[in-house]
């Protein structure tokens, strides 16, 4: 029985050996990423699948699989390394695991249906391609973000559901990360929790490694492009979406800090053993008070550009705006007196709006309306800035944030003040912005409009 079960890994071992290194003299680009997984016979999966570390295999379906066509056994390998370069089994969040499989596993199979290496070439029926076509009217680039958020507006019926699913099936899921009963997890007792935690923690280990992969192929990809032709097919266009920094845009404008004392209890230089030694004595006489100011970190002066021209659509400057909203009426991001300027520019400045306090920022985005519909020049706003500046608007102009989709002129010379042009895509196109301006892409889900909804600001 022994020597049975060794036969078996041998041979699973061998089929997916042969494979990757078929696939690596194909598509050299891919080393890295294809020598990442070991592999282990796994039967409590009748077919294959990836966590991300292993490819666990039945030996029975790889024979199966192998005897029919190796180039199956080629595409199957090949779907479970793009699903781990582009981090979905460690992504699924609160979104819906079936759904959410599906629109991985389609995003997949868009990428190894536009390779053209002979390893993993097939005919790609004509349900793939009606969904392909359906899909690009709605998104530039296949992701699977993009692409569950297109599934969810199209109202499939359980038969059309299951339908797409046979459609673009290749692997098991049943190995990717799994959503967690909060009710369970409160009962679990300590031993348990220490096990998930660990569990977690590998789990973010493994999403490390693959973003550094994914990192690298990308830099491969970028590298050789001309000489590989469409060899690489839309993987390197799929890997610029994936491996887009993401941005806590509460964070990043954190960049934008000045130091300066606020009215607020100092808890870090209060002595409260002073303080009820007093009252233990006295009854109501502290014998030390709290500092009533404090040197703390927090925007003071900043001015917020916003591109009015034809190409930016009026639903998502008022998207980017309520967003940055919800973060400045933080009192825990910006002084009670402010200093923010919201300018609107196409080709040349249209309105500059100064904002003082939460009422003024209040009444600016009940009556906000978009201004101008030109075409994109940049120099206008910082010409108009740098005038602010000489007659004293600004103390301590900290930067400018300048939201934009990156088609326009922009300023030779470094202003001197930190400058961010953000963009907000659904789907990341590179956009080149002077060696001197930081860039930051955000996309739907790195606004997190919801948290704001939800009072988490």
């Amino acid at each position: 029985m022994h020597e049975n079960h060794q036969r078996l890994i041998r041979i699973g071992t061998d089929i997916l050996g042969a494979s990757r290194n078929e696939l690596y003299l194909s598509m050299r680009f891919l080393d890295i990423a294809l020598s990442a997984l070991k592999y282990e016979m796994n039967l409590s999966s009748l077919f294959v699948g990836t966590d991300g570390e292993k490819i666990l295999f039945n030996p029975r379906y790889l024979v199966q699989r192998y005897l029919s066509d190796r180039v199956l056994v080629n595409r199957a390998y090949l779907h479970m390394v793009l699903h781990c370069l582009f981090r979905h089994p460690f992504h699924l969040g609160e979104r819906e695991e079936e759904l959410w499989g599906l629109a991985c596993d389609i995003a997949v199979e868009s990428v190894v249906d536009s390779l053209s290496a002979k390893a993993v070439q097939l005919v790609v029926s004509d349900r793939r391609n009606e969904t392909y076509d359906r899909l690009r009217r709605e998104l530039k680039v296949l992701s699977a973000e993009g692409i569950y958020r297109v599934l969810q507006g199209w109202a499939l019926s359980p038969r059309e559901f299951g339908q797409l699913q046979m459609a673009f099936w290749v692997d098991d899921h049943v190995f990717w990360e799994k959503k967690r009963d909060e009710e369970e997890n409160d009962s679990q007792n300590s031993e348990n929790r220490q096990e998930e935690q660990q569990e977690e923690e590998k789990r973010q280990e493994l999403e490390q490694k693959w973003q550094e992969i994914g990192e690298k192929t990308e830099t491969n990809l970028e590298t050789f492009s001309k000489d590989m032709g469409q060899e690489a097919g839309s993987l390197l266009q799929y890997l610029q979406v994936e491996n887009r920094e993401r941005y806590d845009y509460r964070r990043f404008l954190q960049k934008f800090v000045t130091w300066k004392e606020d009215m607020r209890v100092d808890d870090d230089a209060y002595d409260y053993i002073f303080y009820t030694y007093g009252l233990s004595l006295y009854g109501n006489l502290p014998l030390i008070e709290a500092l009533e100011y404090k040197e703390v970190k927090k925007v003071e002066e900043l001015v917020i550009a916003i591109d009015t021209s034809e190409s930016c659509e009026g639903e998502t400057v008022r998207r980017f705006l309520e967003e940055t909203y919800a973060i400045l009426r933080s009192s825990e991001s910006f002084f009670r007196k402010m200093n923010i300027h919201i300018i609107q520019c196409d080709a040349e400045v249209q309105s500059d709006t100064k904002i003082t306090s939460e009422e003024e920022l209040n009444r600016f985005m009940e009556d906000f309306a978009l201004r101008g519909s030109g075409g994109t020049d940049f120099r206008p706003v910082f010409q108009y800035v740098d005038r602010l500046i000489e007659e004293r608007a600004f103390q301590n102009l900290k930067g400018l944030v300048y939201f934009t989709d990156g088609y326009g002129v922009f300023p030779r010379r470094r202003p001197p003040y930190d400058t961010a042009f953000v963009f907000y895509h659904e789907d990341y196109t590179d956009v080149n912005v002077p060696p001197w301006a930081m860039k930051v892409v955000l996309g739907k889900e790195d606004m997190a409009l919801h948290d704001a909804a939800q009072g988490g600001v």
